[in-house]
């Protein structure tokens, strides 16, 4: 039995997240059945490294998963993308210790979200960006987003339901915010996202920029544990999985 670990990317624009659900099409669902083609098994278990959202992207995502096949690393990524749609590629795949998990293994990821920052949209990005046209001050936003910095509890920030458990406190390394050309884009890494965290603490920060508010304000809707504080939950077509960390593996 070999655990293969497999490094993709994917456009989310016309998929209903990557988890599989039943009346809509997913990144896994379409993932899988191309898997099922290669190996020539019914009952591989796939172990994603994370529950992206309609419409959000994925720069980097693993997936993991357990089979008999002696399928060579260096070819399944071509065997794969040969049944995959143009919007997900596989870039690599490695063998890895038999206990890890695509998803509890990691200990760090990195979310970007990209807005047009343009008084006219480019219709080159649609599903790919959020166009925003009032003016983003990227000093004020990156001294407000350093208050998300740290360990916190962040049921402020996040859509409670069935996915979430009790537990809502995330470390999060950095919260940056910079501008390449039209484009402002905001960056985060933590130890783990809850459901639409990121998007919640974007629509938090677009809220603060237009109203100019205190930037300390943030530390004390974080304190105040109360998602009807915060701003906005953001469209998701901006946003985009960026990098997952794992301790020990050179991904």
């Amino acid at each position: 039995m070999r655990n293969i670990c497999l490094k993709l990317s994917y456009s989310g624009k016309n998929y209903h997240g990557w988890q599989i659900q039943r009346n809509a099409l997913t990144v896994q669902e379409v993932f899988q059945k191309a898997l099922k083609k290669v190996l020539h098994e019914s009952d591989v278990e796939i172990k994603g490294c994370s529950r992206t959202d309609a419409g959000v992207h994925a720069n980097e995502y693993f997936v993991s998963f357990k089979t008999d096949s002696l399928i060579s690393l260096e070819r399944l990524p071509f065997a794969l993308n040969y049944f995959l749609p143009k919007d997900i590629s596989i870039k690599k795949a490695l063998e890895v210790p038999i206990d890890f998990h695509a998803r509890y293994s990691c200990v760090f990821k990195e979310y970007i979200y990209k807005i047009w920052n343009h008084r006219v949209r480019n219709p080159f990005l649609d599903g790919y960006v959020f166009h925003y046209w009032y003016k983003l001050d990227v000093d004020y936003l990156n001294e407000c987003a350093s208050y998300f910095a740290g360990k916190h509890d962040f049921t402020s920030f996040c859509t409670l339901d069935k996915r979430d458990k009790k537990f809502l406190v995330r470390n999060v390394e950095y919260f940056k915010v910079f501008i390449e050309n039209d484009f402002v884009i905001f960056k985060v890494k933590a130890d783990g996202f809850l459901y639409n965290m990121v998007r919640i603490m974007i629509g938090t920060l677009l809220k603060f920029n237009k109203n100019k508010e205190n930037p300390q304000k943030i530390r004390d809707i974080i304190l105040a544990k109360d998602r009807s504080l915060a701003g906005p939950t953001a469209v998701p077509q901006g946003l985009y999985l960026n990098r997952v960390f794992y301790k020990g593996i050179n991904c």
